[in-house]
């Protein structure tokens, strides 16, 4: 899987990656996520791969300090026990990790939440998590915490409402989707899933406000076709080799809808929001203007594919909003 979809990073219009560690077995040392940087690398050279470590109980403020001088984990994720793909080893008592967050703080480690609480109702999920990020922001101010993928205009809120180190990642697939798409097309299918159309233009609405605090992250995760189409689908979409083209298509679309006002959608909009508000607060230096490669979008004829394929033809993934028509996206040099 990992031959197949790496690759496709660059045609989605990104360089650097920030690598969620819920993989089987989990990502919980620094030698493995050294071992995951190194693959990763090798495939794809020109990305800039941001590791993080999956939150269990082997991970200790030990670990966090060797995590620190590694230079190349940038993060931890916080699951809770049993919310999503590969979470049956994450957190039962966030109390109990107190000390290592206390660690990450003085370390200047970010912490990325999984934002639902288990054993709820799924669609109230995200919203009851929102206690406990008010909490650790309450106990670690300084602690840069994102809460991923967020779903919600709850969420949304909450964000806003906490300081300068608390942000949230918007994903395309949340851009374009609401809880119907995610009942009736199983690749629409994602944790924490889809809500109503009013969550959904409050993300877009997020994404284009120009406060920093929300940017784009795409929670891009592939699965073979089969764990997609059986009753119990594996939660999960495939947009990265379109993630950009897939973000700015949803801006113009609730455009068009009169969701968001016609002069939101700027250049200057759009950088931020797919570029340097992640770099800022992942304190990526940007490069400058003249010697940063850029992306050329143009209207196309181009179809996202009904599916990839490994070359060996043993592995086939669905992507999201197969069959539609996306720009075409190219890779250039200078301004």
């Amino acid at each position: 899987m990992m031959e197949l979809v790496t690759p496709m990073i660059e045609k989605g219009g990104c360089d650097v990656v920030y690598v969620m560690p819920n993989l089987q077995p989990p990502v919980t040392t620094v030698s493995q996520a050294v071992k995951l940087h190194q693959e990763l690398t090798r495939i794809a050279p020109k990305v800039k791969f941001l590791m993080t470590l999956y939150l269990h109980q082997t991970v200790t403020a030990d670990v966090i300090a060797e995590a620190a001088q590694s230079k190349v984990v940038y993060g931890i994720k916080l699951y809770p026990a049993g919310v999503t793909t590969n979470s049956q080893d994450g957190v039962l008592e966030i109390d109990k990790y107190f000390p290592v967050f206390q660690s990450m703080e003085a370390h200047d480690l970010v912490l990325n939440l999984h934002g639902e609480t288990p054993d709820i109702e799924v669609l109230q999920a995200e919203a009851a998590f929102l206690p406990t990020l008010y909490q650790l922001h309450t106990a670690f101010p300084k602690l840069r915490i994102v809460l991923e993928h967020v779903s919600t205009r709850q969420g949304i809120e909450a964000v806003r409402q906490c300081g300068p180190t608390v942000a949230a990642s918007i994903t395309a697939h949340h851009l374009w989707t609401t809880t119907e798409n995610a009942k009736t097309n199983a690749h629409n299918f994602c944790k924490p899933i889809a809500k109503t159309l009013e969550d959904r233009i409050a993300l877009l609405r997020a994404a284009t406000d120009g406060s920093g605090k929300f940017f784009f992250g795409s929670d891009s995760a592939p699965h073979p076709v089969q764990l997609k189409e059986q009753d119990n689908a594996a939660a999960g979409c495939f947009t990265q080799g379109w993630a950009t083209q897939l973000v700015i298509g949803a801006l113009q679309d609730a455009q068009r809808n009169g969701w968001i006002s016609n002069h939101v959608i700027t250049q200057d909009t759009l950088n931020g929001f797919l570029s340097t508000y992640g770099r800022n607060f992942y304190k990526i230096s940007v490069p400058s203007l003249q010697s940063r490669p850029h992306i050329r979008l143009e209207k196309s004829n181009e179809t996202i594919p009904t599916s990839i394929m490994s070359s060996d033809g043993t592995i086939e993934v669905v992507p999201f909003r197969r069959g539609e028509q996306v720009m075409s996206l190219s890779w250039i040099d200078g301004p």
